[in-house]
C-alpha cells in the first residue's frame, strides 16, 4: 500500500506512514473524526480526480463528462433515499461551503438569523463574529439553560418573536442531546422563518434512525459527509424541491467553481454503505458507548455536561476538579488518548484554555470496540486528569493503551 508515494517522495510518505501509526496506536476520540472504509479512501484516491466537470450532470461547461455524470447522479439519488430527501446537492466541497451556499440561496447581507452561540456548542458557520457568516448576517444568539444546560426553546421562541428573523438555524459542534427539530419548525412557521438545520454531527446517526431526523421540518438541511456518516470529508445539502434551484445556482457558481469528482465518488459510496443494514447496527452501538463511556467517567466523579449523552459526544467539566481543558488535552495526548479541549456553557475560562473536553466513539466503535472497553477507558482517563503532569503514570497507561489498540487494528 502506498508504494508509490514510498518509491517517488520519501518525505511525504514518511509523514503518511507516522500518521498511520498515530492512528493505529492512539485511541482517536475527537467527536468529529471516524475511519472511512477502504472503498471510500479508493474513490479519493482514483482517477475520477482527473476530471473538471463545472455545472451539473447534463449541464456541464466542459466535454467528456458522461460518466461522472452518471456517478453524480447515482450519488445525488443515493442522498435522496438515505435521508428520504427531495432534492440533494452533493457538490459542496466541506460543511462551510455547504452552509454559505444554503444562505446566499434564500439570504441578502443584513438579514437578521437565529443560531446556537458557539460558546454554548454552537458552530462558527452559525454567526460567529470571525466568520463570513457572522460579517455578512445579522445573527442573534440562542443558548443552553444554565440549570440543566439543554436548549432553551423558550429563548429561542422570545428571540424569534423579538428580531422577526429571516431565517433559524439548528444544530451544533458540541451538544450532547436531541434535537427536537419539530418545535423549531413550530417558531419557524409562527414568525414566518425559513429552518436550516446543521446535522453534520448527528447525520450517520439521522440516516440509520438514532436521532430524529430534521429532513420532514427544515427547508434546508446541511452535513459534512464524514464524522459519525463515516464517509469522505466533504458536505452535502438536501432541501425542499422548492429551493432546489436557487441552491444550486448559489453553490455553483456562487461559492464554488468545480466539484471534486473523486470526493463525489467517495460520497456515493459512503451513501450506499449508510443503508447497509450493518451500519444501522455500528450507529446503534456508537451511541452506547457514548452512553456507558458517559457513565463510567460519572462514576469516577467528572461531571458531565447536561448530565449525560443522547448521541455520540460528551462534554466533560474538567475544571470542575480543577483541571484546564488544553491541560487535560495534552496528558490525555501523551497517554495515547487523542481528544480536544472545548468550551463548556458558561465557561469562566478563554476558549484556548477552556473548562472541558470534548470526546466521541464513532472513531472507536468503527474499530469495533463496546462496552467493556468503554469502561477501560473512562478508567484510563480518569487516572490521566486525577494526576495530569504525573509522567511515570501517564507512561503506564500509555503501555496500557497500546495493548488495547493492538486488537482493534484501524481500517485499512
Amino acid at each position: 500500500m502506498y508504494e508509490n508515494i514510498q518509491r517517488q517522495d520519501s518525505e511525504i510518505f514518511a509523514s503518511l506512514r507516522g500518521e498511520i501509526a498515530r492512528q493505529q496506536d492512539h485511541l482517536e476520540m475527537i467527536a468529529s473524526e471516524n475511519y472511512a472504509s477502504k472503498a471510500v479512501l479508493e474513490a479519493m484516491g482514483s482517477h475520477f480526480t482527473n476530471k473538471y466537470a463545472e455545472g451539473y450532470p447534463g449541464r456541464r461547461y466542459y466535454g467528456g463528462c458522461e460518466h461522472v455524470d452518471d456517478m453524480e447522479k447515482l450519488a445525488i439519488e443515493r442522498a435522496k433515499r438515505l435521508y428520504n430527501a427531495e432534492h440533494a446537492n452533493v457538490q459542496p466541497h466541506s460543511g462551510a461551503q455547504a452552509n454559505m451556499a444554503v444562505y446566499f440561496s434564500v439570504l441578502k447581507p443584513g438579514d437578521t438569523l437565529l443560531g446556537l452561540d458557539l460558546a454554548h456548542g454552537g458552530h462558527l458557520t452559525h454567526g460567529h463574529p470571525l466568520n463570513s457568516s457572522g460579517m455578512l448576517y445579522n445573527f442573534k444568539s440562542y443558548h443552553v439553560r444554565k440549570d440543566d444546560e439543554l436548549l432553551d426553546m423558550d429563548e429561542v421562541r422570545s428571540l424569534a418573536r423579538e428580531h422577526k428573523p429571516r431565517m433559524i438555524v439548528a444544530g451544533a459542534s458540541a451538544y450532547s442531546r436531541h434535537w427536537d427539530f419539530r418545535l423549531f419548525k413550530e417558531i419557524a412557521d409562527e414568525v414566518g422563518a425559513l429552518l436550516m438545520v446543521d446535522m453534520a454531527h448527528i447525520a450517520g446517526l439521522v440516516a440509520s434512525g438514532h436521532h430524529p431526523s430534521p429532513v420532514p421540518f427544515a427547508d434546508f438541511v446541511t452535513t459534512t459527509t464524514h464524522k459519525t456518516l463515516r464517509g469522505p470529508r466533504g458536505g452535502l445539502v438536501l432541501c425542499k424541491e422548492v429551493h432546489a434551484k436557487a441552491l444550486d445556482r448559489s453553490l455553483f457558481p456562487g461559492v464554488q467553481g468545480g466539484p471534486l469528482m473523486h470526493m463525489v465518488a467517495a460520497k456515493a459510496i459512503a451513501f450506499k454503505e449508510a443503508m447497509d443494514p450493518s451500519f444501522k447496527s455500528y450507529s446503534g452501538k456508537v451511541v452506547e458507548n457514548a452512553k456507558a463511556l458517559s457513565h463510567s467517567l460519572q462514576e469516577k466523579g467528572w461531571r458531565i455536561v447536561s448530565g449525560g449523552t443522547d448521541n455520540h459526544l460528551i462534554l466533560v467539566d474538567v475544571f470542575a476538579k480543577g483541571v484546564l481543558g488544553s491541560v487535560a488535552e495534552k496528558a490525555l495526548d501523551l497517554a495515547g488518548i487523542t481528544i480536544n479541549k472545548n468550551g463548556i456553557p458558561f465557561d469562566p475560562n478563554p476558549p484556548m484554555k477552556p473548562s472541558g473536553i470534548r470526546l466521541g466513539t464513532p472513531a472507536i466503535t468503527t474499530r469495533g470496540m463496546g462496552i467493556p472497553e468503554m469502561a477501560q477507558v473512562g478508567g484510563w482517563i480518569h487516572r490521566v486528569l486525577v494526576e495530569p503532569e504525573k509522567e511515570a503514570s501517564i507512561r503506564q497507561i500509555r503501555s496500557e493503551v497500546l495493548g488495547l489498540t493492538q486488537q482493534f487494528p484501524i481500517p485499512q
